[in-house]
């Protein structure tokens, strides 16, 4: 009778402990831009999504002052499907006010330029604006928003990417009363707006 051959293969590593699955998703909640579905953060954290839908139940609790913790200035939400961390509504003023006030008065060309883009092409999403563009957009959006120049319209249901679109506060800066009174964009492009709907160019 021979022997069996000896199986070279390694065991497969043990699954992460509920407490490090929970710090992996802080890490990449942190620095996401758009809501993120169980199984895309399962995917991130390499996770299997029971364990990622367990770890995000913990968190919840935790930043609500479930688990006998404070309740933080932030929360983990579900929007449109998917999951982010939002400040407490409590708090957007307090913050608006703090990002304004380290903000310089003045807008760089690149915000100038991406809030063009939103103001004719709305509703749009970062995505989209970045490829109009061709240079990632999510900073000069975050300045935008903290401005009170955009605002989040709709995430939308299928892909999870937010919306956005121009408030009344841009209007107010531009001295007009609607959108109907921005310029034709066709004499501004040399490409005649290369990226804008057709209802745009006129």
């Amino acid at each position: 009778m021979t022997d069996e051959p000896a199986q070279n293969s390694e065991p497969a590593s043990p699954p992460p402990a509920t407490g490090d699955v929970a710090r992996r998703l802080e890490a990449i909640l942190l620095v996401v831009e758009e809501p993120q579905s169980l199984v895309s953060l399962a995917t991130a954290v390499g996770s299997p999504v029971p364990a990622v839908r367990q770890a995000i139940e913990g968190l919840v609790a935790d930043y609500d002052g479930q688990t006998g913790g404070p309740v933080r200035g932030f929360e983990l939400r579900e929007v449109g499907g998917g999951w982010r961390l939002y400040v407490r509504e409590e708090h957007d003023d307090l913050v608006s006010e703090f990002v304004n006030a380290q903000a310089p008065s003045r807008l760089s060309q690149a915000a100038l330029e991406t809030l063009a883009v939103i103001a004719y092409k709305q509703p749009v999403t970062r995505g989209q604006v970045a490829s109009i563009r061709a240079v990632n957009v999510d900073s000069v959006v975050r300045t935008l928003l903290a401005r009170g120049l955009i605002t989040e319209l709709f995430t939308d249901a299928e892909t999870g990417a937010i919306n956005y679109g121009t408030t009344d506060a841009l209007l107010v800066n531009l001295g007009i009363n609607s959108l109907d009174e921005l310029p034709h964009i066709s004499p501004l492009l040399d490409d005649g707006a290369d990226g804008f709907d057709e209802e745009a160019r006129r």
